[in-house]
């Protein structure tokens, strides 16, 4: 895709959503770092509804590890991998008192030697808590990368450089919601919905399929 294509098809993303949000509920930066590290192989919509009552009890690591892992199972059973999630959130909510004060790190490295924090999640809490331009590449933004054409690449790794070099500085903050709400809502993975796509004049893959 070229730059100037490139430029338009943010500008419809722009124009439709001005300040796109992430889908999960959370109330502080802490509650973030545990909603997307229970959404991995998870629905946004299921994650909210296991945490809802489980954010009005605890909303930071000392009430987490107060808490403790069997009552926090109690909480999340009906997300997948529930037993592995609720381990590595006991485990990162007793590194973040120790070593961090009890607060969610701002850098890379401290966010993903936390356990069950990767790339992807350290990406989600930099942009949505601290408002770094970072570029989470979940299966939503690798699909609508590729199909698009926007940034192809073979792996989430690839597409998240390529995004990084592509998407100009007005859009960088918002880029990361915009792809992820496109691929979840309009641009899905078995049927896109083009008929209502914003971008579908930019998209390579509308024009393929529409020649």
């Amino acid at each position: 895709m070229k730059p100037q294509t490139i430029t338009r098809f943010f500008d419809h993303l722009a124009e439709a959503d001005p300040t796109p949000e992430t889908e999960l509920d959370y109330v502080n930066d802490y509650t973030l770092l545990v909603a997307v590290v229970l959404s991995a192989q998870a629905t946004d919509a299921g994650v909210n509804k296991a945490t809802k009552a489980l954010f009005q009890q605890v909303q930071d690591p000392a009430a987490m590890l107060a808490l403790g892992e069997a009552g926090l199972k109690q909480h999340i059973k009906t997300i997948g991998l529930y037993n592995a999630k609720a381990a590595n959130v006991i485990a990162l909510s007793a590194i973040l008192v120790e070593k961090h004060g009890g607060e969610v790190p701002r850098d890379r490295a401290s966010l993903e030697a936390l356990p069950g924090v990767g790339r992807k999640t350290a990406n989600v809490v930099l942009n949505v808590a601290f408002g770094e331009e970072t570029f989470a590449v979940d299966t939503h933004v690798f699909r609508v990368s590729n199909r698009t054409g926007l940034a192809p690449g073979k792996t989430p790794l690839a597409v998240e450089l390529k995004l990084e070099k592509a998407i100009p500085a007005p859009y960088r903050r918002h880029a990361h919601h915009w792809l992820i709400l496109l691929g979840r809502h309009t641009c899905k993975a078995r049927k896109p919905e083009c008929w209502h796509c914003p971008v579908v004049s930019e998209c390579e893959y509308d024009a393929k399929t529409t020649a």
